[in-house]
């Protein structure tokens, strides 16, 4: 079981990544796979949630040896076969009646991600392909995910979970969202206040030849030296020009707390 280590963990969804042809799409949910029997076999465990809002779950163990073996849920199949085909490969077969109705094939990526190609039959015979993309979550949550469930049905569980987990990612989000505005703000709060410290040391840096006063309005002027100097006279009193000097800079205002704001 040493090439199964690579799929042991819980996946979440990446709906925007998957690919489906049959059954509605889900917009979230988990795929979680474990060892079990001290380590014999595999359990996969999946609940997800539809654009309907309806929730599945299912759940099944087998061994990866690749042989046949009784299955549990007749509604699926009643035999099926796993196996590791490699440290990046598992392999999971579904028969009714010595007829094959799904192959779910689990790929990891080389960007770490799980690719689950799920390759089935509709009820009109006609054959489909679900592509599911999840990635590996840091933590593992109560709850999994995956529309690799073709046979399953909603369950009262289920649907208690789902309104539970809806109830969840409303209030955090919400809190997230007001966290994000806070950070938001702060950060443009940060950001006037350096442009502000910056403004402010190129003043002090300037020629001053007079005592500025709090809250008037005067206006920076480059030199032709590069150095700047800090005056009464406007822009407009030089005939809209920068005067004597070699360009204007901006027209600032000095605040209560002795720093500088461009006005």
């Amino acid at each position: 079981m040493v090439q199964a280590y690579n799929f042991l963990a819980s996946w979440q969804l990446f709906p925007e990544k998957s690919e489906f042809e049959y059954q509605l799409v889900p917009k979230s949910g988990n795929y979680k796979i474990e060892s079990v029997q001290n380590g014999h076999a595999l359990s996969f465990s999946h609940n997800w949630v539809n654009i309907e809002n309806e929730a599945f779950y299912a759940q099944y163990s087998v061994i990866p040896n690749g042989m046949a073996q009784a299955f549990e849920n007749p509604l699926l199949g009643n035999e099926v076969i796993a196996e590791i085909n490699n440290g990046s490969c598992l392999t999971v077969q579904f028969f009714k009646d010595n007829k094959e109705v799904l192959k779910v094939v689990h790929e990891i990526l080389a960007n770490g991600f799980l690719k689950v190609s799920q390759y089935g039959f509709k009820e009109n015979g006609e054959a489909f392909k679900n592509i599911e993309v999840y990635h590996k979550q840091l933590s593992v949550l109560p709850y999994a995910s995956s529309a690799g469930s073709v046979a399953i049905r909603p369950t009262k569980e289920g649907v208690i979970k789902h309104k539970a987990l809806s109830a969840m990612e409303d209030q955090t989000n919400m809190q997230l969202n007001q966290i994000k505005e806070q950070i938001e703000l702060l950060a443009r709060q940060a950001q006037e206040i350096k442009k502000r410290k910056e403004l402010s040391l190129m003043i002090y840096e300037a020629k001053i030849t007079f005592k500025p006063q709090i809250g008037q309005i005067y206006h920076v002027y480059e030199k032709t030296d590069a150095s700047h100097v800090l005056s009464l006279v406007a822009p407009s009193e030089w005939g809209g020009g920068s005067g004597p000097f070699a360009g204007f800079v901006a027209t600032v205002k000095l605040l209560a707390d002795h720093t500088w704001v461009e006005v």
